[in-house]
């Protein structure tokens, strides 16, 4: 096995591993866009799928790969903390209080790429992220509060490794492809008595599945890039086991397909001279495919429950900024808007999520050939979030309950880029490369 195998494998297998402490969402639902690199974090990740925020890039583009000469690595970990409160509670289930932090302690998020160059043309490399996650606890340290019986807490957990492919068709055409394997965990717990204390339902399994990506870049003109990608979306069939705690431990085997969203994303990165580049993206993502999902008896085919969700379709737009302020350092700043996938009529207790503002800054600080520094920071600003619950309501329910709360998001990332190879004795420079 060569050293430069042998770094890839070793490299990925780490970030495999830390990646399963990925936990709280910040994009639309319980998606982790800010989780993919702090130098895209910098930018509200505006240009992502045309390669302007660097090897982060390859998780919306897998033809991105191609702008990354040599042998490359890049390791992120990312801090998000997430904090709202349910406050005016309005219910005959209110007296039993108002809720706890919604986004629990913050969650560390890593995630890193390999790219290697094995000619001009052709590029093989792996990415590692973490594209879902959450963990919401309403409750107090024993989950008691007035919204109990639509729900305790919720984790989620996934690790994403995506083997991918670019190659360069000629100067201004790359195409790539990756094939995702995604381990999802899940374990979503609620109370089946208003009562303090009371017993209740949990739900708990995970399972490996998998999708695929498909990309292209293109460089029309000196100076622009221009990329389109589609991420497949991955029916993550959890088996596990359903467990009523209110009838004695009651278990039965479970299971439930949550049809996870595939999404197309648009960049546009654009050299405005050799100190400015200007990066614009749009991305779809289709939650509108996340419904109701039937949890299943294995052992006899019978319907347990069903999780109710009836998610539309999101959009997310940005707009960044970068300066060269000389060789050594770069400034970078972006802003951006999302659509949710979440309204009145599917928002749950877990996900207090609405359309939301990101606004971004960052820099990068390149000490030789070899190795960059990165850092990041955003802040989204999540429009008032109101979930009503009752006879009645879109959501329904046996008991009402209303209430609104008004979350707010803090990230900071860290990232480095390493280049195993010599540049001065580099690989075929490739046909299409990062500006």
């Amino acid at each position: 096995m060569t050293s430069g195998i042998r770094n890839l494998l070793c490299a990925s297998a780490s970030a495999a591993a830390l990646v399963m402490a990925a936990s709280a969402a910040e994009a639309s639902s319980f998606a982790i866009r800010s989780g993919q690199s702090a130098e895209g974090l910098g930018m509200a990740y505006a240009g992502a799928a045309s390669g302007g925020i660097g090897m982060g890039a390859m998780a919306w583009n897998p033809a991105a790969i191609t702008m990354f000469p040599g042998r490359q690595s890049q390791w992120n970990a990312t801090y998000l903390n997430a904090t709202a409160k349910y406050g005016n509670i309005v219910g005959p289930t209110a007296a039993l209080g108002p809720s706890d932090n919604l986004g629990i302690d913050g969650a560390f998020i890593p995630a890193s790429y390999n790219a290697w160059q094995l000619t001009d043309r052709l590029f093989i490399g792996l990415t590692n992220t973490a594209p879902y996650g959450l963990r919401s606890k309403p409750g107090g340290s024993d989950g008691t509060w007035a919204g109990q019986t639509y729900g305790r807490s919720a984790t989620i957990r996934t690790v994403n490794i995506a083997p991918t492919i670019g190659y360069a068709i000629n100067e201004w055409i790359s195409v790539g492809a990756a094939l995702q394997i995604q381990y999802g965990q899940v374990d979503l717990k609620q109370a089946t008595a208003a009562a303090p204390g009371a017993l209740g339902v949990q739900i708990r399994g995970d399972s490996y599945d998998i999708g695929y990506r498909l990309g292209v870049t293109l460089q029309p003109f000196k100076g622009t890039s221009i990329g389109i990608a589609y991420r497949s979306g991955i029916d993550q069939t959890i088996s596990g086991r359903l467990v009523r705690y209110d009838l004695g431990g009651l278990t039965f085997p479970a299971k439930a397909n949550l049809k996870l969203p595939g999404s197309v994303v648009v960049g546009l990165s654009q050299e405005i001279n050799d100190r400015w580049q200007a990066h614009l993206g749009v991305e779809w993502t289709n939650w509108a495919r996340f419904g109701t999902i039937p949890v299943i008896n294995r052992a006899n085919g019978a319907t347990l429950t069903n999780l109710r969700f009836e998610y539309k379709d999101s959009w997310y737009f940005s707009a960044g900024l970068e300066y060269k302020y000389n060789k050594e350092l770069t400034l970078r700043a972006g802003v951006g808007y999302e659509l949710s996938a979440v309204d009145l009529s599917s928002r749950s207790v877990f996900v207090s999520d609405n359309d939301r503002l990101w606004l971004s800054a960052g820099l990068s600080y390149k000490f030789n050939e070899k190795l960059t520094a990165d850092i990041g920071y955003t802040f989204i600003a999540v429009n008032k979030a109101r979930i009503a619950y009752g006879p009645g309501t879109a959501q329904g329910g046996p008991l009402p309950l209303t209430a609104v709360a008004e979350p707010k998001i803090h990230i900071v990332a860290v990232g480095l880029t390493y280049r195993w190879d010599d540049p001065a004795v580099a690989a075929p420079a490739p046909m299409v490369r990062k500006f």
